[in-house]
């Protein structure tokens, strides 16, 4: 997995290159500019079209200027760069590369102050003003600076990182860059992959400038990025003699008279992944419903769970549409009673143990916690901001032994060892009911089959989030039961290339 760095790492892992390689800091802005410029003019081809450049006084600036330079060198002529004059300090990449764009014919303009430019009006406007160096929020002539430019017509493009946003960590205010478009170098920051960064990129891209990634690699941080390189080399091919027997047998504990698509959908996604056997314990009322969907699924009386042979069972997910009356809590505490197995728990079973917060304490070690946010904070307590729940959330896993899938955009999935892995694939076009009920099929599914609890979590959450993404090209919404009946081929064919 790829590792994900702070602003400051990322800084060392720059300075690290430029020796080691070894260059001149100059030499790696270049490099930057160029990989920016790639990104924009396969993205933008459109070479009649006009750009407002605004570049602070330092590297970020300095990024600016190459890409001015380099975009007008691609036959973009219709350009302004705008430098932002708010100090007298500036770097020295800086002054090399204004001298080096000052033999163009590229119109330069001094802003002494934000109000030195009123309304303007251009097809794209890219912020090169202070990037990733950020650590307090804006003031005097930045933030009068960048209170115009969100107010100015045009399609806005950052540089790294929007102007005002901090790469980690809380937010300073709401004065921030409103970029369309965030071109970022050698990994996505942080930020990026919370909602906090919502309101201030649309759409992100990250463009590798050639960092050195066993630097990266070596560098302590809890944050790895969770790509399709990673996770494919671990998947299992099925074997010459494998049968039925050596797959695992899941139990699917789940749905209720009133809410028995959710345990069709979990069932049915790990079936479709692959176990051996799956059994759904579900109400009677269900079993012709389960007939109908799913036949290749067994059927467990939830009436009889007292009387079950647990031990036949390799894992059990539980949740889905359970409900939280007293038959269900009777039913939860069975099973944290009976099976010392990893699990997966979700939906009602972690409303349950929200309710009885004695019962985490039975929860066998390395099982999942599957929770949506507002489930999380029923859990753990109310968090008023999301790095306050990814710290609970390293804290709690490793505390409790136990993985914590915490489903976002980018979904978070914590490890016992204090790890947290960032999900790159899915898509908004999943944001649908049941998508969280087939995510819990897919690692009980996993985890029947024999795979290392974090490698099963790992494969069900990427290989939910790629069949999604692939998904949503063609439609509008990806439903849970459209997205389920594609996991064997994206399995096969995908994963087994």
């Amino acid at each position: 997995m790829l590792k994900l760095l702070t602003a400051a790492q990322t800084r060392d892992a720059d300075n690290f290159t430029i020796q080691s390689e070894p260059m001149q800091s100059s030499e790696l802005m270049e490099r930057a500019a160029v990989a920016f410029t790639k990104i924009f003019t396969d993205k933008f081809p459109d070479k009649k079209k006009s750009i407002l450049i605004f570049c602070g006084k330092g590297n970020n600036g300095g990024d600016g200027l190459v890409i001015s330079r380099l975009l007008f060198d691609e036959g973009y002529h219709q350009i302004q760069t705008f430098i932002a004059d708010f100090t007298e300090k500036s770097s020295e990449d800086f002054d090399l590369n204004l001298e080096r764009l000052q033999e163009k014919d590229v119109s330069i303009f001094y802003l002494k102050q934000a109000s030195d430019i009123e309304f303007l009006e251009a097809d794209f406007l890219i912020d090169a003003l202070l990037g990733s160096g950020l650590n307090k929020a804006l003031t005097g002539e930045w933030r009068n600076l960048v209170k115009k430019i969100n107010q100015f017509s045009g399609y806005r493009i950052a540089v790294d990182v929007p102007t005002g946003m901090p790469c980690e960590g809380e937010l300073f205010d709401d004065v921030i860059v409103k970029s369309d478009f965030t071109i970022t170098f050698q990994r996505p920051k942080l930020n990026f992959l919370l909602p906090i960064s919502s309101a201030y990129i649309k759409e992100w891209k990250v463009a590798n400038i050639g960092l050195d990634e066993n630097f990266i690699q070596s560098t302590s941080s809890p944050f790895y990025w969770l790509w399709k390189g990673g996770v494919q080399r671990f998947i299992k091919a099925r074997q010459p003699f494998e049968h039925k027997g050596l797959l695992g047998h899941a139990l699917i504990i789940a749905g209720s008279d009133d809410t028995m698509g959710a345990a069709l959908i979990a069932a049915e996604a790990c079936v479709k992944c692959g176990a051996g056997l799956t059994t759904a314990m579900i109400p009677h009322s269900g079993l012709q419903s389960l007939n109908c969907r799913l036949p290749e699924a067994m059927f467990t009386n939830r009436q009889q769970y007292e009387t079950l042979d647990w031990n036949k069972f390799k894992t059990v997910g539980i949740g889905p549409g359970l409900g939280t009356g007293e038959e269900s809590l009777s039913l939860l505490k069975t099973v944290l009673k009976n099976f010392k197995k990893p699990m997966v728990i979700d939906a009602d079973a972690i409303n349950l143990i929200s309710e009885n917060q004695d019962l985490i304490k039975q929860v066998p070690e390395k099982s999942v916690f599957t929770p949506h946010m507002k489930e999380f904070d029923r859990l753990f307590g109310t968090h008023d901001s999301w790095w306050k729940r990814i710290e609970t959330a390293l804290q709690q896993s490793v505390t409790l032994k136990v993985y914590i899938v915490l489903k976002n955009r980018y979904t978070m999935i914590f490890t016992p060892e204090g790890i947290c892995y960032f999900n790159s694939s899915g898509s908004p076009a999943m944001a649908s009911g049941g998508m969280g009920d087939a995510l819990t099929g897919m690692i009980t599914s996993m985890l029947s089959q024999g795979y290392e609890v974090e490698r099963a979590v790992q494969l069900a959450v990427f290989t939910h989030g790629f069949v999604g993404e692939q998904l949503a090209q063609k439609m509008y919404v990806v439903p849970a039961s459209v997205l389920i009946k594609q996991l064997p081929y994206a399995l096969r064919e995908f994963f087994l290339k």
